[in-house]
This record gives structure tokens, sequence and C-alpha cells, in this order.
């Protein structure tokens, strides 16, 4: 990996935290609104919706950023994403029905969705850098009997 690709997935990973940063602030000040027109009535699940791409997505995207190593993949950060978002609406769209005075079952579907698909994006990232880990490693034997394979020509070659 070029030092240009891994200045890149550095700012593509701070690029995404700082996405998260910005929907974050987004959700805590809609849930400040809604509140504030709810006329007294309010939800946790509304006022800590801001915490599913706060501590979901901009923390580990800033902690991607500034560490040297293998970003995840595209599979596993549309799955991640994915989660993350199902999380927020999810907590969301409680927050307005608890506000409304009503419930829904339909609800929990948000959490199972929203939590599996962001364990598929972490066992993805997992398995894609042991994979890409072990692709490594085959390639660096790989390469080093090559070099021997040249020198031994090379060294045939002189003798004749």
């Amino acid at each position: 990996m070029s030092v240009s690709d891994t200045e890149r997935d550095s700012r593509g990973m701070m690029r995404t935290g700082l996405t998260y940063l910005c929907i974050s602030l987004f959700c805590a000040w809609f849930g400040a609104m809604y509140e504030q027109f709810s006329h007294g009535v309010f939800s946790y699940y509304m006022i800590y919706a801001f915490a599913f791409p706060l501590a979901g997505g901009a923390l580990p995207f800033f902690l991607l950023a500034f560490r040297d190593g293998r970003t995840p993949g595209r599979l596993s950060l549309h799955f991640y994403h994915s989660g993350i978002a199902a999380l927020t609406v999810g907590s969301i769209f409680q927050g307005v029905l608890e506000i409304y005075g009503t419930s829904n079952p339909l609800t929990h579907v948000y959490w199972i969705v929203g939590w599996s698909f962001v364990l598929c994006g972490i066992v993805g990232f997992m398995i894609g850098r042991r994979r890409k880990f072990a692709v490594s490693k085959k390639k660096e034997k790989a390469t080093c009997t090559d070099i021997l394979n040249i020198d031994a020509s090379q060294h045939e070659n002189r003798e004749v």
C-alpha cells in the first residue's frame, strides 16, 4: 500500500467521522426542537438519538483515521452504516411514538436489524483484515521465492 493510498484512506475515514459528527449534531438539534414543541412531554429515545451516530459513527471513524492499518472494506462499511442509520432512525421513531403517547410492536425491528447490521459490519471488517493479512503473507513468500529463482537464473547465465 503506497503512501498516497494510506493518506486517501485516512482522509476518507476522517470525512466519514465528520459526516457522522454532523448527523449527531443534527439529531441533537432535532430532539431539542421536537421536545420544545411537544408541550413538556419528552422521550429519552428522542433525547439520546444523537448517541448512535456519535458513539457508533464519529468516534470509531476518527480512531480509524488516526491509526495506521487497514480500513474496512466496502461491504462491511455498507453494513455498518446501515446499522447505525437503523438504530438512529429507530430511536427517533420510538421517541416520536412515546411523545405521541402510543406504541408499536414493530419498533423492535429497528433494534434487531440495526444491531445485526452493525455486528455484520464489524465481523466483516475483522474477517477482511485477517484475510488480507494471510494474502499479504503469501505474497511475501512468493516474492522471496521469485527473488531466489531470479538469482539462480542470473548465476546460471554468468557461467555460460
